[in-house]
C-alpha cells in the first residue's frame, strides 16, 4: 500500500477512534448515518460511492474524495468510470474543482499500483 494511502487511512481511523470513544450522541448519529446512507438499497454500492465521490469533489473535500475513491476501488470501479463521474463532478462544480481533480487522479493511481 502507498505511503499516501496508508498515511490517510491511519490517522483516519486513529481519528474516529477518538471521536467515537468520546461518547457524544449526535457525532455517533452521524456516523451511523454515513454508514447507513451507503449500504446497499434501491441503489447498489458502487452507484452511491460514485455519487458520494461527485459531492465530495464539487464540495473541494480532498479527505472525502479520497475516501470514496478508495470505496470505489474495493467495489470494482473501473478507471474509466472514475474519471467520468469525476468528469461530471467538474462540470458542476467548475474549474475551482479542478485541483481536487488533480489530486484525486493522482490518489487513483495509487490505489491502482498499490502493492498488497
Amino acid at each position: 500500500m502507498s505511503n499516501q494511502i496508508e498515511k490517510f487511512n491511519a490517522y483516519r481511523s486513529k481519528m474516529n477512534d477518538k471521536l467515537l470513544a468520546d461518547n457524544n450522541k449526535i457525532v455517533k448519529r452521524i456516523f451511523n448515518l454515513d454508514t447507513n446512507a451507503f449500504a446497499a438499497g434501491a441503489l447498489d454500492v458502487k452507484t452511491k460511492e460514485l455519487l458520494g465521490l461527485v459531492a465530495s469533489a464539487v464540495l473541494r473535500c480532498d479527505d472525502c474524495v479520497k475516501y470514496h475513491l478508495e470505496s470505489s476501488y474495493n467495489e470494482g470501479v473501473s478507471k474509466e468510470e472514475v474519471m467520468e463521474t469525476l468528469s461530471i463532478a467538474t462540470l458542476v462544480g467548475g474549474t475551482i474543482v479542478i485541483p481536487h481533480l488533480r489530486k484525486a487522479y493522482e490518489y487513483w493511481e495509487e490505489l491502482e499500483n498499490q502493492q498488497g
